[in-house]
Formats: structure tokens, sequence, C-alpha cells
């Protein structure tokens, strides 16, 4: 007579432990199966989402508030092969976000500029996350008042860019300023490693290794100029290069920031094995003084030219 009780027992007990599961999207200690239901929770306030270790084939837009993503473990929450309105895999357009820890895996769009992240409005902070084999890592639309810091990242394979106009690990558009520390750029397929027309730019203690990028083109590129500092990094100028001529530019595209006394110092740059070319470290569109010193600049490598 409690063979039944006991199958019923073993039922509930399978049921309870079903529910218990945990969820990959937690705020305070509410789960939610999916990132825009955790983001949507958190509305117009403030929270922290943490992300459990997986391989998460989803996107979210962020429309309000202000947001922290951060992997359980770092390294091991990946989202991948989708992104949300032909952008992104998170669309930021809310009063702010941090994001830290998160993989950003083959993004791809067919207009050429999917990316990991696409900030639209509001100040972000990315930390010890990584963008691999997409087109974008970081892409920006235009807020004057936006600050971009990106701290311990990598941005490897990125550029892959079917239109040919080639994609860039890192695109700020017109923000306010751009801080990038202690990064690792390698392996471009293409476009730039950072472009910047921020007015002001900070790049400092991060490596750029082209020695195995595809069709690259500048390391740095502050398309319409800028003041700042970019100090104590380290370039390795490939051979496979859509252009050869320059590792840093100053206002190729138009000086339409002040680039009076940008600094550039104590960086490193050498060419690749087998890379023959005789690049310009820093070639100056902007018409206006900058300061180089400090660097240490390997064999065939001009240390400055203006360009017209």
């Amino acid at each position: 007579m409690r063979v039944i009780p006991l199958l019923f027992l073993g039922l509930t007990s399978g049921v309870a432990l079903a529910q218990a599961a945990p969820s990959p999207f937690m705020v305070g200690g509410r789960g939610f199966g999916t990132l825009q239901d955790a983001i949507a929770a958190i509305g117009d306030g403030e929270g922290t989402i943490r992300i459990a270790p997986g391989t998460y084939r989803e996107c979210a837009v962020q429309s309000a508030g202000r947001i922290r993503y951060v992997a359980a473990e770092p390294g091991k929450a990946i989202f991948t092969r989708i992104a949300c309105e032909g952008k992104a895999a998170l669309v930021l357009r809310g009063r702010g976000a941090e994001v830290q820890g998160i993989v950003f895996s083959h993004i791809e769009v067919g207009d050429g500029n999917g990316a990991g992240i696409r900030i639209e409005k509001g100040p972000l902070a990315v930390s010890d996350s990584m963008f691999l084999d997409s087109q974008s890592g970081i892409l920006s639309a235009d807020d004057p008042n936006g600050v971009v810091t990106v701290d311990h990242s990598t941005f490897s394979g990125l550029g892959h860019d079917p239109t040919g106009n080639g994609a860039h690990g890192i695109y700020m558009g017109h923000y306010g300023r751009l801080r990038v520390t202690a990064c690792r750029f390698e392996r471009g397929q293409g476009g730039h490693y950072v472009k910047s027309r921020t007015p002001y730019v900070e790049v400092m203690d991060s490596s750029f290794d082209d020695s195995h990028g595809h069709m690259t083109n500048y390391m740095i590129d502050l398309s319409n100029g800028a003041k700042g500092r970019i100090a104590g990094n380290e370039f390795v100028f490939g051979r496979d290069k859509d252009n050869h001529s320059t590792l840093i530019s100053v206002a190729p595209e138009g000086a339409k920031n002040d680039s009076t006394g940008l600094i550039v110092e104590n960086n490193r740059a050498r060419l690749a094995p087998g890379a023959d070319f005789k690049p310009v470290f820093v070639g100056n569109w902007s018409g206006e003084a900058i300061v180089l010193r400090g660097n240490i600049l390997g064999a065939g490598i001009t240390p400055t030219a203006r360009k017209w």
C-alpha cells in the first residue's frame, strides 16, 4: 500500500529538482530564461545581470536603465552568431552599461557592421571581455556626451566585411571620449584595429599584433583628429596590408577635431618577419603640432610625416 506514495514522493522530488535548476540570467535572487527578460525586469532602474557559463545564441536590446552584464565565470559566457536589429549581440541605448568577462564571437550581419556590442547612447565600460572572429568588436553611434572605456580585453580576427569596406576592432563615431587600456588587438581581417572620431582619445599599455593580419589598414586611426595620449603600446606591423603606409593616422578624413598637443610617447613598433615596407609611425594630416617622444622604432619605420 505504500508503493503509490513512494512513487508520488519520487515524482514530486524530481519536479522540485527541475524547478530548482539555476536560471542562466540572475538579477538579485530572481532567475530569467532569456537575457532580454532580465533586462526588462530592471527597466529604467539599476541592476546587475549575472550570466551563467554557457554558449548563448541570443541577443538583447537595452533601451533604459543602468545595467551591469557580468559573467559568473569570466570567459565562459559566450554570445555567438545572433545580432539584434541587424546590429549586435548587445544593443545599448539606456542610461549606461558595463560589460565584464563576456565573450562575443562570429557576429555578422548583411551590411558588414555586425558587432559584439553596439553602443548608441550613454556611457559604456568594458573589461575582461573578448571579441572574436566577427565583423566588428565594439561599434558606436553618436553621443557627444558619452564616454567609452575598454580595459583588459581582446580583439581578435575582426574585420570580416562582405561588402569589402572593412569593419574594425573598435569603431567610435562622434562620441565624447574613448579610453583603451591593457587590451590586445591581433589577427585583423580588414579595416583598422581602432578607429575613432572622438575629440579625445587615450590608448595605453596595449598590444597591436598584425603579424597574422589579412588586408588590414591603420593600427590606430584618429579619423578626424583628436587630443589625448597614445602611450606604452607595442605595435607589430604585418606584411599582408591593404594600406602599408602608416601605423597611426591623425585626421586622414579631415581635421574636424583639434589635435594640438596630442601625445604619442613611449611606444615600441617593429615590422613583422617578412614585411619589407617603410611605413610612417605617425602620419599627421591635421596640420597641427603633436608631441612624439620616447618611442622605440624598428628598422624601416619613419617616426612621423606631415600628410596632405
